[in-house]
């Protein structure tokens, strides 16, 4: 405990001086820093390589906290009752008076929050004046980092520290929502669309090609492992690493494999650490099969559909 605490200190000590640090999420690891500093989300962009125009979400530990920044609605007050802290972000109406760098917003009047669930950030959070930005902790454009060792891998010595809290326990990122109107879906991500529409008891509307960037996850080329990728394929290619849903009885070099027993959740947990292992491994080529578009499924096609424009 003594150990945490202290790894917990470091990571504040860096924030607090404007840098960024590497901090663990249920999700995926965010590449972290003051959100009420310019300079600290400045840092962000150069880090990622990230273009200006794509909004940041900005992580909070509380509702509370929350209302010194946002408008607070109906919505977004039943939504946070059951689904957080977890996966799901929220797009809501920045006050006047806040004090978010406009680097996080791309100097719109609106800005993506969330509540993580992970029990060391919840812990940074609470012991931080100010909410921090935290994108996922990887070049723009590129996979998601889901533990401290793809991080180094995509960062090297250029980030300050990492916040070690083991793999992340979703492996893909959160679902956001516009709440700023009717309720939307901008990107499909760890929570399960039906589960917000029971709680909402409505039908959300389906906006995750939006050409109004009000939140992340919404240009083309996204979550690539830098190598072409081809989706719904029942046959390979020969120099192609085939990527399966089920383990198969096989032993073909080339088969990865992200789940066990056809498993949803277990799958989307394993889907960039696999494709990550695919690149590392020196394959040149991509080929996913069908995966069933249901439930995490949605995200997953979601994912391997925005990799495949590279």
């Amino acid at each position: 405990m003594k150990s945490i605490q202290s790894n917990i200190k470091k990571a504040k000590k860096y924030l607090d001086n404007n840098h960024c640090v590497a901090v663990p999420t249920e999700t995926v690891y965010g590449l972290a820093a003051n959100a009420y500093s310019n300079s600290a989300v400045k840092k962000i962009f150069a880090l990622k390589k990230r273009p200006l125009n794509n909004p940041l979400i900005v992580h909070y530990y509380d509702i509370q906290r929350l209302k010194e920044d946002c408008d607070i609605n109906d919505n977004l007050v039943k939504l946070y009752k059951k689904f957080s802290p977890g996966p799901i972000t929220y797009v809501l109406k920045l006050k006047n008076n806040s004090k978010i760098s406009k680097f996080v917003t791309n100097n719109k009047k609106s800005i993506a929050v969330r509540f993580p669930k992970h029990k060391l950030l919840r812990n940074l959070l609470k012991n931080l004046d100010y909410p921090v930005a935290a994108p996922s902790a990887n070049i723009s454009s590129r996979l998601s980092s889901v533990k401290p060792s793809d991080v180094k891998e995509e960062f090297g010595s250029k980030i300050k520290y990492i916040l070690n809290g083991g793999k992340s326990k979703i492996g893909v990122e959160s679902t956001i929502l516009n709440l700023l109107e009717k309720p939307s879906l901008l990107r499909y991500g760890g929570l399960d669309k039906k589960k917000i529409e029971n709680v909402l008891k409505k039908k959300l509307l389906i906006k995750t090609n939006s050409k109004k960037k009000l939140s992340p996850g919404l240009f083309p080329l996204h979550y690539s492992p830098g190598i072409p990728l081809r989706v719904n394929v029942a046959k390979p290619k020969k120099d192609e690493a085939y990527l399966l849903i089920k383990k198969r009885k096989s032993k073909l070099k080339n088969y990865y494999y992200l789940s066990k027993m056809k498993n949803i959740d277990e799958a989307a947990k394993n889907l960039y650490s696999t494709l990550r292992k695919i690149k590392n491994d020196g394959f040149k080529k991509i080929a996913v099969e069908k995966i069933p578009n249901k439930g995490l499924g949605k995200t997953i096609n979601d994912r391997l559909k925005r990799a495949s424009k590279y």
